[in-house]
């Protein structure tokens, strides 16, 4: 459930995405690409990493068929690239919003008042709670434990982009720039 943006009531984003059927990757240029990549390993299976990159950056996400589609690719199973995708945290398993923010937690930064940040970006993208999109498919808004940057509090990453020293007067303002 999230909050709408204009309502103020708790509405669940359409989920729609699980059902839609994958679309490949790994055509025409993109594939090139991934062949450009592997010929830089020894083996397929390095360049794994690497393709679930390339799948998140064109679909926002892994899908079910994205791993079934890299595991034919790289000659892995389905549950191998799985297993994979599931270690890091880094890989979407599910859509989220155009702009994914993460916000550190951990001791430093909470001390400094990042939990006033966490509830400030809620506020202002519209979802409500953590791990939910926004109505309006724009934003995803998690926590993290550390981005690494303890002397900068409260550091926040939204797609790739670093901000450090982020407090709740800034959110509104950040949200507004990521439109």
């Amino acid at each position: 459930m999230t909050y709408g943006p204009s309502a103020g009531q708790l509405v669940r984003p359409p989920e729609h995405h699980h059902d839609e059927p994958h679309v490949p990757v790994f055509v025409g240029a993109r594939r090139d690409e991934l062949d450009t990549i592997m010929s830089r390993y020894p083996t397929k299976m390095a360049a794994l990493l690497p393709a679930l990159w390339m799948v998140q950056d064109t679909h926002g996400w892994v899908s079910e068929g994205a791993v079934e589609e890299v595991a034919q690719v790289l000659d892995l199973t389905a549950a191998y690239v799985k297993g994979v995708l599931s270690f890091y945290t880094m890989y979407h398993q599910h859509p989220v919003g155009r702009h994914f923010v993460q916000v550190c937690t951990t001791t430093p930064c909470n001390v400094c008042g990042a939990e006033d940040v966490v509830h400030a970006f809620l506020e202002h993208t519209g979802c409500g709670e953590l791990g939910l999109t926004s109505s309006d498919g724009r934003f995803t808004v998690i926590e993290v434990e550390c981005l690494g940057a303890c002397g900068f509090a409260t550091p926040v990453m939204i797609n790739n982009e670093f901000i450090e020293s982020v407090t709740p007067e800034r959110v509104a303002r950040i949200v507004a720039e990521h439109d």
